[in-house]
């Protein structure tokens, strides 16, 4: 299982609260994760990254294992520890402004 954290405004929209665990079969990507998390949640579709170019929406980062896998190749196969489920994968809404 795929563990994942999501910002509270995202938790509010889907209902959930606390981490998310998905299948996800194997590679395990940021791509995979996020197809698995839109198809448990088809509310988020759109929320995290655009519907046509699947390209990552601006203020929205992605981190794992204490990195920041934002500007990673989408089909980048996501550090051990995450596909063995011992850190979360997460959405991360970024800050802006001074």
């Amino acid at each position: 299982m795929i563990r994942v954290v999501v910002p509270a405004h995202l938790k509010t929209l889907i209902d959930h609260h606390g981490e998310i665990h998905l299948k996800v079969g194997d590679p395990v990507t940021q791509a995979a994760v996020l197809d698995a998390l839109e198809r448990e949640y088809p509310v988020l579709r759109g929320t995290i990254r655009d519907t046509q170019t699947l390209q990552r929406r601006p203020f929205i980062r992605f981190f794992a294992c204490e990195e920041d896998l934002s500007h990673e190749d989408p089909g980048a196969v996501l550090p051990a520890a995450v596909v063995e489920g011992r850190e979360p994968f997460f959405v991360v809404g970024a800050m802006a402004g001074g």
